[in-house]
């Protein structure tokens, strides 16, 4: 059974190929969403999240947009884990 956990992101700007966020809150075991689906606060999908990186505590998400969805930076996002 898929589990949603809220991401608590905040929405920094696009790379060449992603859209970064920083988490705001972190917890260590939500390391294995690389590779898993990401949602709006509206369960639309927006991407999938293609790498985490940076401090332990507190890091970036790089995440490779299926198209511009408009991102508001104050946004509740989540993810599928099983």
């Amino acid at each position: 059974m898929k589990n949603w956990v809220k991401l608590s992101l905040f929405y920094l700007g696009d790379s060449k190929k992603n859209r970064i966020f920083r988490a705001k809150r972190w917890n260590k075991n939500l390391e294995k969403v690389t590779h898993k689906p990401i949602f709006t606060e509206e369960y639309e999908e927006i991407g999938i999240i293609k790498e985490i990186f940076g401090p332990i505590n507190l890091p970036f998400i790089s995440v490779k947009a299926h198209h511009k969805t408009q991102i508001n930076s104050n946004s509740n996002y989540y993810v599928k884990i099983h």
